[in-house]
């Protein structure tokens, strides 16, 4: 599962390494190869029986991504889930090639992050599963800024349980969070876009939309869902100016990846990923901000699967 998770379920990682600390006992019903596996049975898994080194993690030193110039000084971004993970990096960044920002997080974190961005930056303190108040957002980015030319939904929750012992609250609340809440930014949000004939909006799903992933019942169905209204968008959209695409992460290495696949499960984890490690927030970053820029306008109702290969097993 990657880490899109900002603040809205610090808990998650905790779960996440509940579930998924013991592999099934042989002869269990969970045992046998197939997609819907526990992530420690790397055996099972084609990927995990090609050895091969793993590919370096790029470091600030020497990464390739620090190279990768995008220019977003005429442009208004809005960025939910932006307090902390790969909502983080992607505030730093766009910051950094010169964006005017709006700023969500459920957190009031994101207020302190704004103020050692530098820039014009307008943050809020939000549930995405807000209908009204993510209208009212949306015109407060409007009228500070004019326009909002790119929205990005990264936020979203990710808690686990076997698909028997899944409650209905906890089912209800990732289905709000990880689906109704990007309906509900993509809407405001899109309406602006479509009367200005221009827009791009990139949606946070995961390898988990296109994989099953055991214990992912709520989360692989809310991603799956992410893909099926960004393809409909792109459709829908695209003949009036406003791309709508999709990103979708393996495991990310940032604070709550670490603390959910630390040890033994993350190696395990890792096994299962041909280029043998976990991905960057960097890079994850550079891929939402490609798709986000003026280059990338015949890309629309893709999915850009920043996995190392993992969903090509």
């Amino acid at each position: 599962m990657p880490d899109t998770t900002s603040t809205y379920d610090i808990a998650a990682g905790e779960r996440l390494a509940e579930f998924v600390a013991e592999p099934p006992a042989s002869g269990s019903p969970n045992s046998s190869p197939s997609r819907g596996r526990r992530p420690t049975i790397a055996s099972t898994r084609r990927c995990a029986m090609t050895r091969g080194p793993a590919v370096p993690t790029p470091t600030p030193g020497d990464d390739v991504m620090s190279q990768v110039q995008f220019d977003f000084h005429d442009s208004v971004v809005m960025i939910t889930g932006a307090a902390n993970g790969i909502g983080r990096e992607l505030a730093e960044r766009f910051a950094a090639a010169g964006a005017k920002l709006v700023l969500v997080d459920k957190s009031d974190t994101v207020d302190t992050l704004a103020a050692g961005l530098g820039g014009e930056t307008l943050t809020t303190v939000l549930d995405i599963t807000d209908e009204a108040g993510v209208e009212a957002l949306v015109e407060r980015g409007v009228a500070r800024f004019g326009r909002i030319d790119v929205l990005v939904n990264n936020a979203g929750i990710g808690p686990l349980a076997p698909a028997e012992a899944m409650d209905t609250a906890l089912w209800d609340a990732t289905q709000a969070v990880n689906l109704r809440g990007v309906f509900f930014g993509c809407r405001a949000v899109g309406r602006r876009m479509l009367a200005a004939g221009y827009g791009r909006i990139v949606n946070l799903a995961s390898q988990a939309a296109s994989v099953g992933l055991e214990g992912h019942l709520a989360y692989c169905t809310s991603k799956s869902g992410v893909l099926g209204l960004t393809r409909t968008l792109a459709l829908e959209w695209g003949p009036r100016g406003v791309t709508v695409n999709a990103v979708s992460p393996t495991v990310v290495d940032t604070e709550l990846g670490r603390y959910g696949w630390a040890g033994e499960k993350g190696e395990r984890m890792k096994a299962l990923i041909p280029t043998r490690r976990f991905a960057t927030p960097a890079e994850i970053a550079h891929g939402v901000m490609f798709l986000a820029s003026r280059e990338a306008a015949m890309i629309n109702g893709a999915d850009l699967r920043i996995d190392g290969g993992y969903t090509a097993c």
